[in-house]
């Protein structure tokens, strides 16, 4: 029989979507909502009784702003330190300053705290409290000002202002004017200890460079002393140098190289006088300037003209060897040789002044030569020279700067120039900053939800009752037939009722079943639960009336033969019934019918010494199967799973078991256990009902409205 049936969807029982989730979480709160309220509004009453007995303190407020201050005290300019650009880490530094003990000291000893009473007064101390109060010894005095000192720092808020250089400084007590007092004081004393500081730093650097500054004279002369003596050992006399703008010495000229650019260019002149007299002296000097020029030869030329004018006008008119002509001849030689003795003379000169131009021109070409080699020696030399002079330089322009950075920070010592101003003097509160009454209570009611959410979810865990329809699936591992309303015990008329919601909850679940299997809805059923009290054997009567009134013809056997319960319903006894049969009795009248369409009843019959020893055997099996010749379903009610053999051995032997679980009741490692023994012994299992669901406890209803057998069929359906 069991083989007919379709094979129950095995869940998953880790396997929750979120609207399940969500769902069970909004049942648990339904469930527990007496509870979760009651802890809420005990926790807004505490927070208000708190809040009511608490104390008033004051909060005070100044406003510093805190400007990004060099720190460029001995470096020279240019030279910033690396961490000028980290603002980040400067404020950092500068709030955690702020909150620093040492400042908190000396807000204590300016205002003389640890002397009085009033202050501690403020905070909730007690004379009797106070350490050693009046007492002032210089132990106790110390002792007093850490006492300050730590209230101080308990009661202190430092908030600064994002995005910008304010800080916030604020101070919160008992009594305002203290409060408004200490945070003005805590500013004024932030300003003076960062003066301090500076001002310690100026002389620490004043002192540093002092030093410095004397070290680095010693290195400067000592520098220039070697370029000097270097020179002269090399014989490097400079006529002209020069510095650039970042203080490096340059030589540009050198007494060598003057004298040897004075001397290529007396050569370059006795070169070209050389040639010139080298032309002059290679050329005619008949036409030569010094010729042409020559007054001598000028005056005898005349002369010679002069002559060989006349001579020409004799000749005309006589004979050449007249005495007058010969005459003339005679001057005419006579001026020819004085001129060309001229001329010879003029030409000798020429050639003296060549040999000397020359001469003079080999005699610079030999001294520039010469000179040649000094510069050069002496540029060999001053590659040593530029080394001693970068280092003097060098030397030179630290001391410079060291110098002036020196006289800086003196004159800056002198100003005392602050970085930090105060924008907002602290006033004396007017209204009391704490306690808030609405923040109170707006606490008291999440620290009630929370602690509301831990107690619903510790008693969720502890419970392990199935309280909702849905938990079967994921607890169980079985389909949900359907979920039966909790109510007064059911009757035949209740459950005859087809307007009533007890019918339709078994109308649905039997719409289910008719899904279970390939066949429709099954022909043998045996109705179980985990325990006595569940609701088993009036959901086997229930069931089986239901489907009667469909035109069936259904047989009731009350299967529970230890404490049998459905001969009650029909107002009749078990003195013949089931346990007769199994012994052997013919069947003849041990079959009652009822008042209910197409259902009959067959009861437990007397019981038995041993009812497990009867369903073991053969004869259940053949009873089943000759009532199937004349009903049409057969439901079998049978005793609770746990403890006992009864139902396992039925359940092998029909087509399958619908397991009924109470609401609230059954808990989950026992039906757990149950149905692990029902699947020991292979008998199939429909599914589960819930029954007694009280609705009125689920924050997601399961009424019987509309549409509700069609949403279970579906379910139960699509799970098969």
């Amino acid at each position: 029989m069991a083989g007919d049936a379709k094979a129950t969807p095995s869940v998953d029982r880790d396997t929750f979507s979120l609207a399940q989730l969500l769902t069970r979480y909004w049942q648990a709160v339904v469930r527990w909502r007496l509870l979760i309220a009651g802890l809420v509004a005990g926790a807004v009453i505490i927070g208000l009784v708190v809040t009511l007995l608490m104390a008033p303190l004051y909060t005070a407020r100044s406003q510093i702003e805190v400007s990004r201050e060099r720190k460029n005290v001995t470096n020279v300019e240019g030279l910033d330190s690396a961490g000028e650009g980290r603002d980040v880490e400067f404020y950092a530094t500068q709030y955690a300053l702020l909150k620093a003990e040492s400042l908190s000291e000396r807000v204590v000893r300016e205002l003389g705290l640890a002397e009085t009473s009033e202050f501690f007064e403020a905070h909730g101390k007690k004379p009797a409290e106070l350490i050693g109060f009046p007492d002032n010894s210089p132990e106790t005095k110390k002792a007093r000002v850490r006492q300050a000192v730590a209230l101080l720092q308990q009661n202190l808020d430092i908030s600064p202002i994002r995005g910008s250089r304010l800080i916030d400084i604020k101070y919160t007590s008992r009594k305002p004017e203290i409060s408004a007092r200490i945070a003005n004081e805590w500013a004024q004393q932030f300003i003076s200890s960062t003066m301090d500081r500076q001002f310690a730093a100026t002389a620490d650097a004043r002192k540093f460079l002092e030093t410095r500054l004397a070290q680095l004279r010693h290195k400067l002369e000592q520098s220039e002393r070697d370029v000097v003596s270097y020179a002269n050992n090399k014989g490097i006399v400079t006529l002209d140098a020069t510095r650039d703008p970042e203080g490096r010495t340059f030589t540009q000229r050198t007494l060598a190289s003057a004298n040897l650019e004075a001397l290529n260019q007396a050569l370059t002149q006795a070169e070209a006088e050389r040639i010139a007299a080298e032309s002059r002296a290679n050329g005619s000097a008949e036409n030569s300037p010094e010729v042409l020029t020559n007054q001598a030869i000028v005056d005898l030329r005349a002369r010679r003209a002069q002559a060989a004018a006349e001579y020409a006008k004799l000749i005309l008119q006589y004979e050449p060897k007249y005495p007058a002509a010969r005459a003339l001849k005679a001057q005419m030689a006579t001026l020819d040789a004085a001129i060309a003795r001229e001329v010879e003379r003029i030409s000798g000169s020429r050639k003296l002044a060549f040999t000397e131009a020359l001469k003079r021109e080999q005699d610079l070409r030999a001294k520039v030569e010469a000179l040649k080699q000094v510069l050069n020696d002496q540029r060999q030399a001053s590659i040593q020279q530029n080394i001693y002079q970068r280092d003097a330089d060098t030397n030179r322009q630290l001391y410079d700067a060291l110098l002036q950075r020196y006289k800086e920070i003196g004159v800056a010592g002198t100003v005392g120039a602050s970085n930090i101003v105060i924008v907002d003097a602290a006033k004396v509160p007017q209204s009391p900053s704490a306690p808030n009454l609405m923040l109170n209570i707006a606490l008291a009611t999440l620290a009630g939800i929370a602690l509301s959410a831990a107690a619903v979810f510790g008693l969720e865990q502890i419970d392990e009752g199935i309280r909702e329809p849905g938990e079967v699936r994921t607890a169980l591992g079985t389909a949900l037939l359907g979920h039966v309303p909790l109510g007064e015990e059911a009757t035949i008329a209740e459950i005859s009722d087809p307007k009533s919601e007890l019918a339709e909850a078994y109308f649905s679940i039997r719409s289910s079943l008719a899904f279970a299997t390939n066949h429709g809805l099954p022909r043998t059923i045996a109705v179980t639960s985990t325990k006595r009290g569940e609701g088993k054997s009036t959901s086997s009567l229930a069931l089986a009336t239901v489907i009667g009134r469909t035109g069936k013809r259904v047989l009731l056997i009350d299967g529970d033969m230890r404490s049998p319960t459905l001969h009650r319903h029909f107002g009749t006894d078990h003195k013949e019934g089931l346990s007769n049969l199994l012994a052997g009795e013919p069947l003849l009248d041990q079959v009652k019918a009822t008042g209910e369409r197409g259902l009959s009843v067959l009861t437990a019959g007397p019981i038995p010494p041993s009812p497990a020893e009867l369903l073991s055997s053969d004869m259940f099996r053949e009873i089943i199967a000759r009532f199937l010749e004349s009903y049409d379903h057969i439901i079998v009610d049978t005793p609770p799973v746990l403890g006992l053999a009864d139902a396992p051995l039925i359940g092998r032997q029909v087509e399958g078991v619908i397991y009924v679980v109470e609401s609230a009741s059954t808990s989950r490692r026992a039906a757990q256990a149950a149905l692990q023994r029902l699947e020991a012994v292979n008998a199939h299992l429909f599914g589960a009902i819930v029954n007694k669901v009280d609705y009125s406890k689920h924050g997601y209803g399961y009424g019987y409205g509309y549409g509700y057998a069609y949403g279970r069929t579906a379910e139960v359906g699509e799970a098969g």
